[in-house]
């Protein structure tokens, strides 16, 4: 069959890929919880609190490929996997590259010289592979949580300045990035005001919106704060929930239309 009698054309409708992250206890495994039908693969102790379907916590990188071979091959009703967190996942990722290289460090793997942040992406690759199958061929949405770093950021159009981030070595954070339909920041709604600090300075002061320590919000575009992404043309920023986020979602008018 010739390449172009399997042209495709349109919108395809598919499960949505996204990597959600935010700084500890704003409510990330939470909104997991929330997605249809959910399964987490845990590889930190956090979930105890929260009623949802769980593997046994993962102790080690071959853990986690063993929980996704098996929502890939056996029966289940599963409809989301979960992972909760890719940061600590990441650690596991390190573990297994200091085994293979006899090391104490993912400094020291392969002679050095940040080797091994190279080599993980092998490992980050079969992630995905796994991930992949499982969104293409079981149907299952795909969500992984990670924690939030603040970064320097060089801006090759402006100064230098700190932003969120996943809390990920930068060659993962890309990959990971670029491979999901979203990126969505979890923060707390913030606004901010300048007093006095006397000797004729100012200083700047943020006050929480909202009840229990500020609004929960998911920033879903990027900007000088941090880094967020979606390709489903959501511009406004959401309730920290998982309805909220489909709903913005399937609302979306196709491009170009008014």
């Amino acid at each position: 069959m010739s390449m172009l009698a399997q042209v495709e054309r349109g919108r395809a409708s598919k499960p949505p890929r996204v990597l959600l992250y935010g700084v500890e206890g704003i409510g990330k495994s939470t909104l997991g919880a929330q997605a249809p039908n959910p399964i987490f693969i845990q590889t930190e102790d956090g979930l105890d609190e929260i009623d949802c379907v769980r593997f046994p916590l993962a102790r080690c990188y071959e853990d986690v490929i063993a929980a996704l071979t098996e929502l890939r091959t056996e029966s289940h009703d599963r409809e989301t996997i979960v992972i909760d967190s890719l940061d600590w996942l990441e650690r596991l990722v390190w573990d297994k590259l200091c085994i293979q290289h006899n090391v104490s460090s993912i400094e020291k793997v392969d002679g050095g010289y940040s080797k091994g942040y190279t080599h993980a992406l092998t490992f980050w690759r079969e992630l995905i592979d796994h991930l992949n199958a499982l969104r293409n061929q079981r149907g299952m949405v795909v969500l992984l949580i990670a924690h939030s770093k603040v970064e320097r950021f060089e801006d090759p159009e402006s100064s230098a300045y700190d932003r969120y981030s996943p809390r990920l070595h930068k060659h993962a954070a890309a990959l990971v990035s670029e491979w999901c339909d979203a990126v969505l920041f979890a923060t707390r709604k913030v606004r901010t005001q300048s007093e006095d600090a006397g000797f004729n300075r100012k200083r700047t002061i943020a006050h929480a919106i909202g009840k229990d320590g500020g609004e929960r919000i998911l920033r879903c575009v990027g900007g000088p704060s941090c880094v967020a992404k979606n390709r489903y043309g959501i511009t406004d920023e959401l309730p920290l929930s998982w309805p909220a986020f489909v709903n913005a979602m399937t609302n979306q008018p196709a491009p170009g239309a008014q």
